[in-house]
């Protein structure tokens, strides 16, 4: 499988196609504010490209809505399918409805099951999510050590468990822990699945809290489920200077809170990179153009040193 690690300064340069084309894009769901950069930033991407029409459609969550919205592009002659899958297990019957028909077909952001048996006219364009977690939680561990821990209690909270970056990312977190290279011992209290939900986040850490159980840190799959946390960590009257919150995206919310002081650490994933990738690779298969086959777009650590950077990115 082909691999190439590429910076969005690449795709600075697409701007335009030399024939129409027609591309179908499936989002897992519209109600998601790292996704809602993504799509639309490839809804902005392509107002300034000549000949190409975009049709994005909102899966809701839902794998087989996902599977009639690619079978319906199918139908209706797309030149090429953008798809962000609701289940990364489920990707296999995607690649099978686009290779029948021979409509190449790219994964956005959450990686497929099926990446190392993609055909030739499919792709994977995201970033490598080996990164992510260990990104978040090595950094956790420095800022702990700096406030003079050695042992600290610490709270996972994950993602959708039918979800590759979920799984990815708290495999992460659970190597930087067993590897006992921290610096500081990180003992995890208990890890559940918010389902990349800021409500749900909420309401587990509110769960939590009730138990009294100290704790030192909060090390989070994604943004929004840190910012729930956060939320009911204030609602019960939590010094929010006592607690360290890590999370993963780099949202505009994201860096308000970092900015009050509330989040720690979180990790920029560039949605616009992964959506013009996937988007230039979609447009080459349309063309019959061979593309990588794995296109990853890198994380980059944000903390409040540097978080200025990134004010604008996400």
């Amino acid at each position: 499988m082909r691999k190439l690690l590429i910076s969005t300064a690449i795709f600075a340069s697409i701007t335009g196609a030399a024939s129409a084309e027609n591309i179908g894009v499936s989002m897992a769901l519209f109600d998601d504010n790292f996704l809602t950069v993504l799509r639309n930033g490839m809804i902005e991407q392509t107002k300034a490209m000549d000949g190409v029409d975009i049709q994005v459609e909102d899966a809701q969550n839902d794998v087989a809505k996902q599977l009639d919205q690619i079978n319906n592009f199918v139908a209706s002659g797309v030149s090429a399918i953008v798809v962000n899958p609701v289940d990364t297990s489920a990707t296999q019957a995607m690649t099978d409805a686009a290779e029948a028909a021979k409509v190449p077909l790219v994964f956005v952001n959450r990686q497929p099951a099926n990446l190392d048996s993609l055909p030739d006219d499919q792709a994977f364009v995201g970033s490598d999510e080996r990164e992510s977690g260990a990104l978040e939680t090595k950094e956790v561990c420095r800022q702990l050590a700096e406030a003079g821990k050695s042992d600290a209690n610490i709270y996972i909270m994950m993602g959708e468990l039918s979800n590759q970056a979920a799984v990815q990312r708290t495999q992460d977190i659970q190597d930087v822990v067993d590897a006992g290279e921290c610096g500081v011992t990180l003992n995890v209290i208990d890890k559940q699945s918010a389902n990349w939900s800021r409500n749900e986040a909420q309401d587990l850490m509110t769960n939590w809290l009730s138990t009294g159980q100290p704790f030192d840190a909060l090390i989070s799959n994604n943004d929004e489920m840190a910012i729930g946390a956060i939320q009911a960590m204030k609602a019960a009257g939590v010094n929010m200077d006592d607690v360290i919150v890590a999370g993963i995206d780099a949202t505009q919310d994201a860096l308000l809170s970092m900015a009050a002081g509330e989040l720690d650490v979180t990790v920029f994933q560039d949605a616009a990179g992964q959506g013009a990738g996937a988007l230039d690779a979609a447009l080459k298969l349309a063309k019959g153009e061979e593309v990588d086959q794995t296109v990853y777009i890198p994380f980059q650590l944000v903390t409040p040193a540097n978080m200025k950077e990134f004010v604008t990115s996400n």
